[in-house]
């Protein structure tokens, strides 16, 4: 009998927020310890283990130590990179962590009309890969995907980071279909993040992660990061872990007079038991009095932290102010709440399906230099992530 995991999507790295960051790592060593715990021959890690090609050096730290775990353990590990940590210029830290012995990236050779995938080999299980890439550029390629031991007896495993057909639910987005791929006996598969799975002439094909959920919205729909651990013995058995470390509490409060929010929210706030969850407030509605900048935040958060609660994430995209035309009437000491007005008066007068951009791009635009980061590597977050915002490729 042979035990393997799959692993995918933990985006270590990818949380500004400090405590979601320390879950998000706490959820990756939880999955790595059931690992060892579960005495696994290898693990697939199918994408995206960083959020970055080049992640911040604490993250590096923790991860390599739980690398080290494995290759103490004698646990095998088989890599491909996924959109967030690859490179085109084929330079990252998954190749730090082969060079250290801690695993090995799936191999593949490019030719004009095809792609020639190498095994990489574990007793008589052949795994071959082939990495995501930005925007759904790996799609065409996968196309041309060829196995370089078509006929071989072995136990065959694909682990791809893209999205397939089936998995795509209809949207209008690049995919390839499970039909058009190599033959294989598992199909380890990273990049959404969705429970999905799904038999290709009765072999698994499986979206492993995330280990943790990546952002407010997983974290609403998904709550816990979860990966997968298979037996083969004469059959294929398959186990999904689930990794709960913190409950999530989701509150909606529909508001109409934002001056009067505040003591809405809290009052909403205290009804519920916030010990040690995860707080999701989101808040809409038409405002008829008031704005969004009325009701006052820091207040919310204060009554949170002696609630206990662990960390705190807020959604207003859909408080809208009933007004036709915005006007810009500003107090000295309101200065700070212009940035709010302005976007909201461009979007009335500008409607267009990327005024959803404008506002990651400036929390984007945020982000701060971490102590005792490289300017290259800070200037390379910050630049991957403007990416992920966009859609678009780096060169």
């Amino acid at each position: 009998m042979v035990k393997f995991a799959h692993i995918a999507d933990s985006h270590l790295g990818g949380w500004r927020q400090p405590e979601l960051q320390a879950l998000n790592t706490e959820s990756f060593k939880r999955a790595i310890q059931t690992c060892i715990e579960e005495k696994v021959n290898f693990i697939l890690f199918s994408g995206d283990l960083f959020d970055s090609s080049f992640p911040p050096i604490e993250v590096l730290k923790d991860t390599f130590t739980e690398f080290r775990k494995l290759k103490e353990t004698g646990i095998k590990c088989f890599v491909i990179a996924g959109s967030h940590d690859y490179s085109v210029s084929g330079k990252t830290f998954l190749d730090v962590l082969e060079k250290a012995g801690f695993c090995e990236i799936c191999k593949y050779e490019e030719k004009e009309d095809k792609i020639i995938l190498k095994p990489s080999i574990f007793e008589s299980y052949h795994i071959y890969g082939y990495p995501g890439k930005k925007s759904g550029l790996e799609v065409q390629d996968l196309k041309k995907l060829q196995i370089e031991e078509p006929y071989s007896s072995y136990f065959r495993i694909l682990m791809l980071h893209t999205t397939i057909t089936e998995a795509a639910q209809g949207l209008p987005i690049e995919s390839v279909s499970l039909d058009s791929l190599p033959k294989a006996d598992y199909y380890a598969l990273g990049h959404i993040h969705i429970d999905f799975e799904k038999e290709i002439n009765g072999k698994p094909a499986i979206y492993g992660g995330p280990t943790f959920p990546n952002n407010l919205k997983e974290l609403e729909e998904l709550k816990f990061g979860s990966f997968y651990i298979i037996n083969v013995e004469g059959y294929t058995k398959i186990t999904k872990k689930e990794i709960k470390l913190k409950d999530v509490e989701s509150i909606e409060v529909e508001l109409v007079n934002s001056l009067k929010g505040t003591e809405k929210i809290i009052s909403e706030l205290e009804k519920r038991n916030l010990k040690d969850k995860i707080v999701l407030l989101k808040v809409f509605g038409l405002l008829k009095e008031g704005k969004v900048s009325d009701i006052k935040f820091q207040e919310i958060e204060n009554y949170l932290e002696k609630a206990g609660a662990y960390s705190f994430l807020k959604n207003t995209s859909k408080l809208e102010i009933e007004k036709q035309e915005l006007q810009i009437q500003l107090q000295t000491h309101e200065m700070e709440k212009i940035e709010e007005v302005l976007i909201k008066k461009y979007e009335k007068e500008n409607p267009s399906n990327l005024n959803e951009l404008i506002l990651p791009l400036i929390e984007n635009l945020s982000i701060e230099k971490q102590e005792g980061e490289k300017q290259v590597s800070f200037e390379s977050r910050l630049f991957s992530s403007l990416a992920k915002i966009l859609g678009v490729e780096l060169n």
